[in-house]
């Protein structure tokens, strides 16, 4: 139980025969590369979001710092790899950083109903963010709750994981279906804009931010679920335990899924509309003066 405690608390170099709890030793080569390509976007992003004065685009930015302390963790674990601390370190941030993107992609296409008009989308903009936002919430809390059960049970000797894992399961997938009902609602706004004609209300082109949110919901998409299968494959699966996977199918897709909106950021790309308001708003200001009546002040 000793030299359990100090594996575990110390930085041992590997040891041949005893497993680490990735069932691999980390990459340090991949663990220093992420955590450089997730901090250029954070400083990226931060910049961008000031100079634009785009608030709300500073999920992105908190989105990469969790991404970068999770990388670090699995760099520590390159170096330390019986560490449980670097261990959870990157376990939790890793899985709760896609939130932060996801949160970004929601508010991005409630601005593209905002300045297109409410006919664009038959559900208000403002409920994208609570709606879905509230899923990834409640996803990550079974989530947690799953990964502390399933972590509490593999310190005992004899532990049964099984419960924790199932229920990290049912987190992960509870947001893949979330997601999925996004992506339906997100088409359903092409379909409308594209049908109804609704572009040339604005000025310039919406469809290069269009294609990066596009491609960034389906990167989230890829690597929700990869990390599905992966868990329910359990702590010694395939996918789990081969590191290759892990840095294609959740690393690379995470790095694509927000770089892309530093060459194509809502900041610069996002249209006004052409009369300087939005659409929808002058509407009905035009409708509701349409029936007042006379002026009271003859």
């Amino acid at each position: 139980m000793t030299d359990t405690l100090q594996l575990q608390t110390g930085c041992p170099a590997y040891i041949e025969g005893i497993d680490t709890s990735y069932g691999y030793i980390p990459s340090l080569g991949a663990g220093i590369a992420f955590c450089t390509l997730f901090g250029l976007s954070m400083i990226l992003h931060t910049v961008q979001l000031t100079w634009k004065k785009q608030w709300w685009a500073s999920v992105f930015s908190i989105g990469c710092l969790v991404e970068v302390i999770g990388w670090a963790g699995r760099t520590w674990s390159a170096k330390c790899p019986y560490n449980s601390t670097a261990f959870l370190m990157q376990i939790s941030t890793l899985i709760i950083a896609p939130t932060f993107f996801t949160a970004g992609i929601y508010i991005l296409l409630g601005r593209f109903i905002q300045l297109l008009g409410r006919e664009s989308s038959f559900i208000k903009p403002s409920l994208y963010l609570w709606i879905f936002c509230t899923c990834d919430v409640v996803s990550l809390v079974i989530q947690a709750i799953g990964g502390g059960m399933a972590s509490g049970e593999a310190d005992k000797v004899g532990g049964d994981t099984a419960t924790g894992t199932h229920i990290m399961v049912a987190g992960i997938v509870f947001q893949l279906v979330s997601i999925t009902i996004f992506v339906v609602c997100a088409v359903d706004f092409i379909r409308r804009t594209v049908r109804k004609r609704l572009l040339q209300s604005v000025t310039g082109s919406v469809m290069p931010l269009f294609a990066a949110m596009i491609l960034s919901i389906v990167c989230i998409y890829i690597r929700s679920i990869y990390r599905t299968i992966e868990l329910s494959q359990g702590w010694d699966g395939y996918l789990i335990t081969h590191e290759s996977y892990f840095v294609a199918l959740d690393g690379v897709m995470m790095v694509i899924s927000v770089g892309v909106f530093n060459l194509l950021h809502p900041g610069w790309m996002l249209p006004g509309a052409k009369d300087g308001s939005h659409k929808m708003e002058s509407t009905s200001v035009d409708q509701s003066d349409r029936y007042r009546g006379p002026p009271t002040h003859w």
